[in-house]
């Protein structure tokens, strides 16, 4: 395995780029192979057997490229699907994501967590599991926000979220507060990029947690116990990200991750073997 190899960078669509964000400030000399699987978004509204197929697809096409680590930075695919890719792919260096419970859980004050992620999180048992593990008589409510992940994906400008964005941020968050949860836990590699719509619906004091930052160092450890660190010799690769889509849609999507990196980025077709 090269040291000068990609990471590979997963999800089912465009949220995984807030982990990107971190993964990039976190290790500045790497590059990075992002994959959205748009073409089969939405994970949280399919089943448990769909969302682990195409995981195991995109780690294929990983291990092809020669990838020295794969980030699933997707709660959805990890909660479904990182153990069987670990099985399948012994090899790879492999990072999941999971709702920051264990940090939340530390912060409360009342007692009581809320939890804001998709359904197919919420739903898996690997989530159930976290929670029991972790809760030791203290709460952890949720919520599904499903019109978040929509959101993100197609922006402000899509027509069903004309005038809805403010009312489908603050229910959501409403009914974790009147829960009494005082930590807020962003399960959804989408939802960072909501942050600032977020923002006026939690009163002061309440905390916003999310797990970029955290996957971001555990992947640094993960290659350095390997010996698979790019060398910091002062410089940035030129070209330090590729981003490949399996939808057709390859210019709607660049448009949309520019706006969401706020930089441009140019995003290509997925070869249809992995689609």
């Amino acid at each position: 395995m090269s040291i000068h190899a990609p990471i590979g960078v997963y999800d089912s669509g465009l949220g995984g780029l807030s982990i990107l964000q971190d993964l990039q400030r976190e290790l500045p000399h790497e590059h990075f192979l992002y994959v959205a699987d748009s073409a089969h978004l939405p994970y949280g509204e399919r089943s448990s057997d769909y969302v682990r197929e195409r995981a195991l697809t995109i780690a294929r096409f990983f291990v092809d490229r020669g990838v020295k680590a794969m980030v699933i930075a997707c709660n959805t695919a990890t909660t479904a699907a990182a153990t069987l890719m670990r099985e399948h792919f012994p090899d790879l260096i492999l990072i999941g994501v999971e709702p920051a419970i264990k940090p939340a859980l530390a912060l409360t004050r009342a007692g009581s967590v809320g939890v804001l992620a998709t359904a197919g999180t919420l739903r898996s048992a690997s989530f159930r599991r976290l929670c029991e593990s972790l809760a030791e008589g203290r709460r952890i409510v949720t919520v599904a926000c499903p019109s978040w992940v929509e959101l993100v994906e197609q922006g402000e400008a899509h027509p069903d979220m004309q005038g809805r964005v403010d009312m489908l941020i603050a229910e959501p968050v409403r009914k974790l507060l009147e829960q009494g949860a005082d930590v807020l836990v962003l399960g959804c590699t989408h939802f960072p990029f909501l942050r600032d719509r977020i923002a006026p619906h939690v009163p002061e004091g309440i905390s916003v947690l999310d797990t970029g930052a955290a996957v971001a160092r555990q992947t640094r450890r993960r290659l350095a116990a390997a010996g698979l660190l790019t060398p910091e010799d002062g410089t940035v690769p030129e070209s330090s990200l590729s981003v490949l889509s399996s939808s057709g849609e390859t210019a709607a999507i660049a448009l949309r991750v520019s706006q969401l990196l706020g930089q441009p980025v140019r995003v290509a077709q997925l070869a249809a073997a992995y689609c």
